[in-house]
């Protein structure tokens, strides 16, 4: 590729088929890409499908929470957008989607990596009660439904055995219970909350 500049009158005096190519580029001052046909190299395009949910406009919920917010006062809307916000702050694109219109899922987030890539859907469970397990298992249904890559679900309060066993079997299921969000929100926005109750010594179903 040649990049070069001259005047009108001083490229009229040429007759360029009888100028010796490298000279008459020199005398022009130009520019010579050293490689013309070397690629640049560019990072692949990641896109998902979306059409499959119904999503919502976001919420800041961050802006308006306490130095140590109590995630048991917040709305169940208000909780459901604060968990989407953790998983942008972790490095994914997260939308939330309408509530009550996606089988459960609360939020979409979308890991762009070209090597990585996957998309996750979200379940977010404001409780003080241990997270039952046919709510484990019914996510598992959805993560088959929605073609995705992991299904998390999220909760302030805690898992039982046997729900733990079932994703620890399932694979594709990541169970996130309340001292879990305690150290992703400290680590990952440096806040420090307050959860639900603490669960037994002994897990239950």
């Amino acid at each position: 590729m040649i990049t070069l500049h001259a005047d009108r009158d001083e490229f009229s005096q040429l007759v360029l088929t009888q100028v010796d190519p490298k000279a008459c580029l020199k005398r022009l001052r130009s520019l010579i890409s050293p490689n013309p046909y070397e690629l640049e190299a560019v990072r692949p395009l990641v896109t998902f499908d979306l059409s499959k949910f119904r999503l919502m406009d976001s919420l800041d919920v961050v802006a308006g929470l306490d130095s140590r917010p109590v995630l048991m006062d917040l709305t169940p809307t208000e909780f459901e957008h604060l968990i989407r916000q953790l998983f942008e702050a972790i490095g994914l694109d997260s939308v939330n989607t309408q509530p009550s219109s996606d089988e459960g899922v609360d939020a979409v987030a979308m890991n762009t990596d070209p090597i990585m890539k996957g998309l996750c859907i979200i379940q977010a469970k404001r409780t003080k009660n241990v997270v039952p397990f046919e709510t484990v298992s019914a996510l598992a249904g959805v993560v088959e439904h929605k073609r995705a890559a992991k299904g998390i679900l999220v909760t302030t309060s805690w898992f039982g055995r046997a729900s733990e066993a079932f994703a620890n079997e399932h694979g594709r299921l990541e169970l996130l219970d309340g001292a879990n969000l305690v150290h992703l929100f400290r680590e990952h926005m440096n806040l420090d909350v307050i959860p639900g109750p603490v669960p037994p010594k002994r897990g239950t179903r």
